[in-house]
């Protein structure tokens, strides 16, 4: 009896356990998470992206054409402002900018004479200095023979003048326009009044030829220095400013450098010799038609011709005109004719033969180069012009296809091959039939910047 109660409560407080213990598992269960089961299409499925979508940018908005202009067109913005402040310094610093110029194409000209008196044993100061004395006498000494010329024969050309203008008033008054005195007079005092309207502007550029002749004279003596310096250490100078460079650039701008200057030395050599030849043509003509001031208008076709294709015909219209008021029309008709067959000459023979060895450009590019250095800088851009033009040619002919600074195949300078691709498909195939005629035959070694140091600037000679 005594153990029956006993029994009972064990039993019930097992069972409040048990209760108790059940309890707390379906709490715990509530908690933790459901069982994975394995299934086959949950375990091949494609696992699911979640993109963000953003704005619209200007990149999706604006199509890729116009986003390819507006970028062009800043960057041209940004060029076109940066060469006009460019133009603008050089406008301010001209008098030192246009004598260093000048001094440069000098150098050119007479450099290979300074180059052979220093192979012969002679110092390069030495050198230079003979070079620079023998220019100044060839210079001055052709000056004062036309000043002189012209001097003897100005009292002969007025009186010639002062016919040939009678006898253009006649042909004028009886000839095919028939022309009254009434009206010639009419014209004349136009032409005076004209004369007394500018005379203010004429009064203020007198006044301003001594800035002029100023400016003039320093120049001239800045040229002497600068020319003097350039023939002595040409090569050192431009070493110099190539040690200015990052080093990766600096093998590949001397070497372009190197052949520009080699460019530029054969413009020069060739244009003197195409000037030279204008010069004697049109000036044997003059001698020959006995037109007055013959030398002195040689000279200026001379000078003329230093302006491709445009300098050599304005200067030989100034001969005609004045064989027109000296000798009458038949003789400047005469004239004509002369002139026309040396320019005749000079495009069908001289340039291709002499100018073309020396600088490849297309002529349409030299007249442009022409006129927007006659626009931006008068007559000095014009006769600049061209050999910048040549110069620029070679130096980015070389670096697009030689970037890193190593010597061209045939060791000649890049701005010589044509412009015409069946000139220089022919020029190609001419080389290589001679390099194959004989291979063991190198380029000369003076063509180039020598391969044996190919770490160091290259250097005007």
């Amino acid at each position: 009896m005594t153990g029956t109660p006993t029994t009972g409560r064990g039993t019930w407080a097992q069972t409040l356990r048990s209760r108790a213990r059940d309890r707390l598992a379906a709490a715990a269960s509530r908690n933790a998470p459901p069982p994975f089961t394995g299934d086959a299409e949950l375990q091949d499925a494609t696992p699911v992206m979640v993109v963000q979508q953003q704005r619209p940018s200007t990149d999706d908005v604006l199509p890729r054409s116009v986003r390819t202009a507006g970028a062009w067109a800043w960057r041209f913005i940004l060029f076109v402002a940066a060469a006009y402040l460019f133009l603008r310094v050089v406008g301010l610093l001209r008098v030192v900018i246009i004598p260093v110029v000048i001094a440069i194409l000098l150098a050119a000209l007479f450099q290979p004479a300074s180059a052979a008196l220093t192979r012969r044993g002679m110092k390069k100061s030495l050198a230079a200095g003979l070079v620079l004395v023998a220019a100044l006498l060839l210079v001055f000494g052709g000056l004062g023979l036309i000043v002189r010329t012209f001097i003897s024969q100005i009292d002969s050309l007025s009186a010639q003048v002062s016919d040939g203008i009678n006898e253009v008033q006649t042909w004028l008054s009886r000839g095919p326009l028939h022309l009254t005195d009434a009206q010639l007079s009419q014209y004349v005092d136009r032409i005076q009044t004209a004369v007394t309207e500018n005379q203010g502007a004429v009064t203020s550029g007198a006044l301003s030829t001594a800035t002029t002749l100023g400016e003039v004279v320093t120049g001239f003596f800045l040229v002497l220095f600068t020319l003097f310096f350039l023939l002595r250490d040409g090569g050192q100078i431009w070493t110099f400013l190539c040690r200015l460079l990052p080093r990766e650039a600096r093998v590949p701008t001397a070497r372009a450098g190197h052949y520009s200057w080699h460019t530029l030395v054969s413009y020069v050599h060739a244009t003197v010799l195409v000037a030279f030849v204008d010069a004697a043509g049109i000036g044997i003509g003059l001698v020959v038609l006995q037109v007055p001031l013959a030398l002195p208008l040689a000279a200026l076709v001379f000078l003329g011709a230093f302006i491709p294709v445009v300098g050599a015909t304005v200067t030989g219209v100034v001969a005609i005109l004045v064989a027109l008021v000296a000798n009458g029309p038949v003789t400047a008709l005469i004239v004509l004719a002369v002139v026309i067959a040396v320019q005749q000459l000079e495009g069908h023979v001289l340039q291709p033969l002499i100018m073309g060895r020396a600088v490849a450009l297309h002529p349409l590019a030299v007249i442009l180069a022409i006129a927007t250095g006659i626009v931006v800088a008068g007559i000095v851009g014009g006769l600049i012009a061209v050999p910048l033009l040549a110069v620029l040619n070679t130096a980015i002919r070389y670096l697009v296809r030689h970037p890193s600074g190593e010597p061209t195949a045939d060791r000649e300078s890049p701005g010589t091959e044509s412009t015409d691709d069946e000139v220089a498909e022919a020029e190609d195939r001419e080389q290589e039939a001679d390099r194959r005629a004989d291979p063991a035959d190198p380029p000369p070694a003076d063509t180039s910047v020598s391969d044996e140091q190919p770490a160091a600037p290259a250097r005007i000679p």
